[in-house]
């Protein structure tokens, strides 16, 4: 299911074998969790090849339904999207104003944001869920602490995810399982999570709860503890984590797959990610500036628009401004995941480091 084929210190270049393809690791998922990645058609992450998408099970449980998705033959058909796909359990939305009630031993009690009724997700209907809904991969229900938490909620936490892990099925031919390491920032909890979790028969990991506000050296030090007690057979997945640099610093330390609207939102706020930096097109500079959005870049907006006619768009408020700024991230994101792991491939991982650390700042 997994195979490490090299490693530059505790970098891992892998493949992961999945129902809708195998996925080269390190890998990024662009983010689609109502079965849409914003802005963009399934020919534009195509375009882009893109293998791989994450969405939210929760979210598609309340809308369109799973009924809706049946009809359709299951996500992949609905969204007319081949290649694999994550969903998450919805534990994040513990964290979203509006959708928690509470959470037990039994499960967490959603609120839907639509019309207000309660629904409990318990381990086994939320793998239920996301059976019905045809992904390839499914996270586990996760107890997500919002940052900053108190040792005992955190610690709350950890024995919940844990009791929740023991009861999600597992071993499903036609879907992966992934368990949820938690903890915050404390190096005891997130010890403990990683050695209980690793003790079950998960196909992979995911490092939750990170990423939400903790400083970027207090999250490294949790990825470099969880990543030395988790099974060096399976894949690592940092929930959440999407900017070049924090990729990088997290590959280092051994996480294999990655998610985060980075790059879309980015988009449709109307900065570029480029081979010069973050390049915020509103600004009058660009007004008369030539120049692709990025000259080593091959997409569709680089390859056909300049940065004054973004510039002009995203101005006047057009919507072909962040169509074309999201579709350009998103495929230099998948383009800058193919030279990590070919920079990995080549032992070069720490110059390559040094080389993004200069255009992207420290």
């Amino acid at each position: 299911m997994f195979k490490i084929i090299a490693k530059d210190n505790k970098a891992r270049l892998g493949i992961l074998k999945t129902a809708h393809g195998e996925l080269k690791t390190p890998f990024f998922m662009p983010v689609a969790t109502k079965a849409t990645v914003k802005t963009l058609t399934p020919e534009d992450l195509e375009s882009c090849d893109v293998k791989v998408l994450i969405s939210n099970s929760l979210h598609l449980f309340l809308k369109p339904g799973l009924e809706v998705l049946e009809k359709h033959g299951g996500l992949h058909k609905f969204m007319r999207f081949e290649g694999a796909i994550f969903t998450d359990s919805g534990g994040f939305q513990m964290i979203r104003k509006g959708f928690f009630v509470r959470a037990d031993e039994s499960g967490i009690i959603f609120r839907s944001p639509y019309d207000g009724q309660k629904y409990l997700f318990t381990p086994e209907f939320s793998k239920e869920v996301q059976m019905r809904i045809g992904s390839d991969v499914a996270m586990m229900l996760d107890y997500c602490a919002e940052y900053p938490a108190s040792y005992e909620e955190a610690k709350r936490s950890v024995e919940l995810t844990t009791k929740w892990a023991q009861k999600f099925p597992k071993n499903t031919k036609e879907q992966l399982s992934f368990g949820i390491v938690q903890g915050s920032i404390y190096e005891d909890l997130r010890e403990k999570s990683a050695k209980d979790l690793s003790n079950m028969d998960f196909d992979g990991y995911g490092i939750g709860g990170l990423s939400i506000g903790e400083p970027k050296k207090v999250m490294h030090r949790m990825v470099e503890i969880v990543d030395g007690i988790l099974p060096e057979n399976k894949p690592r997945y940092l929930m959440g984590v999407g900017s070049p640099l924090e990729i990088i610093e997290s590959v280092i330390r051994g996480v294999d797959i990655f998610d985060s609207v980075f790059p879309t939102r980015n988009g449709r706020h109307g900065t570029a990610i480029t081979s010069e930096g973050m390049l915020n097109l509103r600004k009058a500079e660009f007004k008369n500036d030539m120049q692709p959005l990025d000259n080593e870049c091959q997409c569709y907006t680089c390859e056909n628009f300049t940065r004054a006619y973004i510039h002009h768009l995203l101005r006047e408020k057009e919507i072909l401004g962040m169509h074309l700024l999201s579709l350009h991230n998103v495929c230099f994101m998948i383009q800058f995941m193919k030279r990590l792991r070919e920079e990995i491939e080549q032992g070069n991982l720490e110059k390559f480091k040094k080389e993004m650390e200069r255009i992207y700042g420290t």
